[in-house]
């Protein structure tokens, strides 16, 4: 940049700058001068190009609300687009999370790799559930890392879905999700672009819903547990006078946006990443429990009543609606044996599971109506080989080969408890069925 004033380099992601501006000032201050001097542009607005698809909603938000504070008070800059160019598929919800955090445009590169279906437009207005459209741009080259070669500049040609009304494309070139400014004139020259509405679904790598699933709980749990941590700790501090812990949430929030990143929340990075990310998850939960159990603390007070602290937003039967109040668990009701295996029955749903652990009858008692028209809880292997990235992909052919588990080592009543035990392989699955007086819910537990 110092040798070549116009030349200009595009970075997302506010946490590698924050790394940098921990761990090397010198070289952070030096960065500081070039995005004042426009050569060094902050873009994408988000704490790190994360998955869209399993972070909560509230998650989603943060990300823009850590990642674009971070850039307001670093840099003064306010960044007008969402840069995810190999996220792997997009929720329709981000439209109108996009607009909410005062967004204006998306670019993502990765739908070019759909397995089926092309996307027909590159340049469009991507609509959200809620109605909420934002500018989007595709670029046709079909790269994040372009050479700028002939080859990718005649495909980005070729491939440009909407000649006759567009005339630009942006080329990401370079090391890594690159890329430089383009969306103001290309919103400028485009007025009525099409609009795609709903999810923008990659047609490739389902498997990243599956993979590692120790990272995928751990990253579910944290955010359960910040919800909850957040809300006790905020009514201790309005109703208690306790001493809301700000910078301590701030920094586990900031942890848990990191590792939502787009290769370790999808499971799709080395295992060393998911040892680290296993470790954070379970330093995240000591550390909310901690606080949840000092705030809890605060408002119960002292004394002998028990207290039930309920977290969810909504009534429930068995655990008290949002709030504190005293109560007790229904009890479950003793699962019985009969001829030819077990049922549970509590008045309201009758159970019954034959001598392999099967579900072989689901009937409700007010309707009378049978909800079994074959055997439920019957559990299936599949083979997992796909054609090329073992961690990203799910292939159409593993229905191909099925294995049914249909027997078991054991089933047996154990105190209040159905227990079914299965093996495959190496693997053992220990399912305990469970019925509580009054409720209309068949709970089963599944450790594997």
């Amino acid at each position: 940049m110092d040798r070549h004033p116009d030349f200009r380099f595009a970075c997302s992601s506010a946490q590698q700058y924050a790394w940098i501006k921990d761990k090397y000032p010198s070289l952070f201050a030096r960065i500081k001068e070039k995005v004042a001097a426009g050569q060094f542009i902050p873009v994408g607005g988000m704490w790190v190009e994360a998955d869209t698809n399993m972070p909560g909603a509230e998650a989603m938000a943060r990300q823009f609300v850590a990642g674009k504070q971070f850039f307001l008070d670093e840099f003064g800059i306010d960044t007008p687009e969402v840069w995810l160019p190999d996220s792997f598929g997009y929720s329709a919800a981000m439209p109108q999370i996009v607009a909410a955090s005062g967004s204006e445009y998306f670019l993502t590169q990765k739908i070019s790799w759909n397995s089926v279906n092309r996307m027909p437009h590159h340049t469009f207005i991507w609509e959200g559930i809620d109605g909420t459209g934002v500018f989007t741009h595709f670029p046709p080259v079909d790269t994040y890392n372009s050479d700028l070669g002939g080859g990718d500049l005649a495909h980005a040609q070729r491939n440009y879905r909407d000649s006759g009304a567009g005339t630009m494309s942006l080329v990401p070139f370079g090391y890594g999700d690159g890329g430089g400014e383009f969306f103001a004139a290309a919103q400028a020259e485009y007025v009525n672009p099409p609009r795609w509405s709903g999810e923008l679904y990659l047609e490739l790598h389902r498997g990243t819903y599956t993979s590692q699933a120790n990272t995928k709980q751990g990253n579910r749990r944290s955010e359960h547990l910040l919800r909850e941590a957040e809300l006790w700790a905020a009514t201790a501090a309005v109703r208690a006078g306790w001493q809301y812990p700000y910078a301590e949430l701030d920094e586990i929030w900031k942890l848990v946006l990191l590792q939502q990143f787009h290769d370790i929340l999808p499971g799709s990075s080395i295992a060393w990443v998911h040892r680290d990310a296993e470790r954070n998850y379970a330093a995240i939960a000591k550390r909310l429990e901690t606080i949840i159990e000092s705030a809890i603390g605060a408002l119960a007070g002292t004394g002998d009543q028990r207290l039930v602290f309920n977290a969810t937003p909504h009534h429930r039967d068995g655990v008290p609606a949002l709030g504190a109040a005293a109560a007790d668990q229904p009890q479950r009701v003793t699962p019985t044996t009969i001829q030819g295996g077990f049922r549970l029955d509590n008045g309201v749903l009758a159970a019954t599971f034959d001598t392999d652990g099967l579900l072989v009858s689901l009937v409700d008692a007010a309707s009378g109506r049978e909800a079994m028209a074959a055997p439920g809880n019957l559990l299936q292997l599949h083979r997992d080989t796909p054609n090329q990235w073992d961690a990203w992909d799910i292939d159409g052919f593993y229905r191909n080969t099925v294995t049914n588990l249909t027997s078991a080592e054991s089933v047996a009543v154990v105190d209040d408890t159905l227990v079914i035990e299965r093996s495959f392989g190496n693997s053992l699955v220990v399912q305990r069925i469970t019925l509580r007086q009054g409720s209309p819910v068949l709970d089963i537990d599944i450790d594997i």
